[in-house]
């Protein structure tokens, strides 16, 4: 049996493709190769043409409205419940409006009170769970769906996902084989790409990303989300160009896709224009108020000082929370990281401890060893930051934090070497974080 590395190396070979996180993947990618819903089409009259995508240009709400007249018409049929659940789970997508996941879970629970073995609400389940963070419930449900049918790919896609969020790097590399021998797909291969990337191999990552986009995708959002990874990746390198490149692909055919937008504005804040980054995160919030694209708004104008406007924008991140909270997402690593950097090291400390117990891994570690370092806990900070950089990531933001950790306790060798990577790769990843670990590492000396 090939290995999944031995496996790209042989499709690179054979597609004459050249090499080179968030990045987090996440239950988003789960339903890429199911359902679709592209906007601009006609009124839907009937579940079943949904289903068959007899119609495919139906939006999303007129999807959720003939899926809601189906299970009012036929209660007794669990798969008409499913798929509307996974459609909900869409809308969340599109909108970032976090109250269709209780909707979610309710038609996922009406569909296994009808048939408790019923696969695409169990799966449905696994991925609202992933989009939850609640990574434990997620292993559980997609392990589950797989018992009742082990041939359907994307349920491989919420197994990985919660082992790796739960730091069982070798169980998800199982998974992420099997699934590789299994179906070799978009979603498989940008698993293996965010795989790739925790452990540090970004050129493997963007081959993994490359070869996602060339086995292409049933929906454009499929097209643009992969796009906007492979630019990521590029940007996490600091080849800007490049990154620019691919986040323009997307706005060509989707002028509003907010991650592609915020990725711009990355690019911006990156080459010093933080008047027109600032512009360009402004409108993503304004579509799509999501605590990161919030955070990186207040910072750019905090960058640029615009003090006032800022603690604006970091006022709105607490709201934010709050809301997502209520609707059942955990957000512990990323308020974790939040409170560290702008809020009370107090608070930092209880959730950073929250995420590791609740799912150690690399992720959680980085957040608590932050928050550690906020407190001044210098000698516990260092020892979850080195957890954190355990599978060798080049992520820059990974760096910053592990070197500036090191650098508070005192090891200034291991200090000069992660922020002298850092400042060779990418010393403007960010416009207010980039500037400081140049000032640390030229006072290391």
């Amino acid at each position: 049996m090939l290995s999944f590395q031995d496996f790209f190396r042989q499709r690179l070979a054979l597609l004459a493709l050249p090499a080179l996180t968030f990045a987090a993947l996440w239950a988003a990618l789960t339903l890429f190769n199911g359902s679709s819903s592209p906007s601009g089409a006609p009124a839907l009259d009937s579940r079943a043409a949904v289903r068959e995508g007899t119609l495919p240009g139906a939006t999303t709400d007129q999807r959720i409205e003939a899926l809601q007249a189906g299970v009012r018409t036929a209660p007794a049929d669990p798969e008409g419940y499913g798929e509307l659940g996974l459609t909900y789970l869409q809308k969340v997508r599109e909108t970032g409006d976090p109250s269709f996941y209780p909707k979610a879970e309710g038609v996922f629970r009406e569909a296994l009170a009808r048939d408790p073995e019923n696969f695409t609400a169990t799966n449905g389940l696994g991925s609202l769970a992933l989009a939850r963070h609640d990574f434990h419930d997620a292993l559980e449900l997609g392990q589950r769906a797989r018992r009742a049918n082990p041939t359907i790919p994307r349920n491989y896609g919420v197994i990985a996902d919660a082992q790796i969020e739960l730091g069982r790097y070798a169980a998800a590399e199982r998974t992420l084989q099997h699934w590789i021998n299994l179906r070799p797909e978009l979603s498989s291969y940008a698993r293996v790409s965010y795989f790739r990337e925790l452990h540090g191999d970004l050129r493997g990552a963007l081959e993994a990303m490359r070869l996602a986009v060339s086995s292409g995708g049933d929906t454009p959002e499929s097209f643009s989300y992969v796009q906007t990874l492979i630019g990521n990746l590029h940007l996490d390198r600091g080849a800007y160009a490049a990154a620019e490149r691919a986040y323009r692909s997307v706005l060509d055919g989707a002028p509003d896709y907010a991650p592609a937008v915020a990725g711009l504005a990355r690019v911006e804040a990156g080459r010093g224009e933080l008047g027109s980054a600032i512009d360009r995160y402004r409108k993503v919030v304004e579509r799509l108020p999501l605590p990161e694209y919030v955070i990186a708004l207040g910072e750019a104008e905090q960058a640029a000082g615009r003090a006032a406007a800022a603690r604006g924008e970091y006022a709105l991140v607490d709201a934010q929370a709050r809301l997502l909270r209520a609707n059942g997402v955990n957000t512990d690593v990323d308020l974790a990281l939040y409170e560290a950097n702008h809020g009370s090291a107090r608070r930092a400390v209880a959730l950073g401890r929250s995420a590791w117990r609740a799912a150690p891994s690399v992720r959680s570690a980085d957040a608590y060893a932050w928050a550690l370092s906020s407190a001044r806990h210098d000698e516990e900070a260092l020892r979850f930051s080195r957890q954190a950089m355990r599978l060798g990531s080049r992520d820059p933001a990974f760096l910053y934090r592990a070197g500036m950790i090191a650098r508070r306790a005192g090891r200034t060798g291991e200090a000069r070497g992660l922020l002298a990577q850092l400042v060779a790769g990418n010393p403007r990843f960010s416009p207010l974080y980039g500037p400081r670990a140049e000032r640390a590492l030229g006072e290391l000396g």
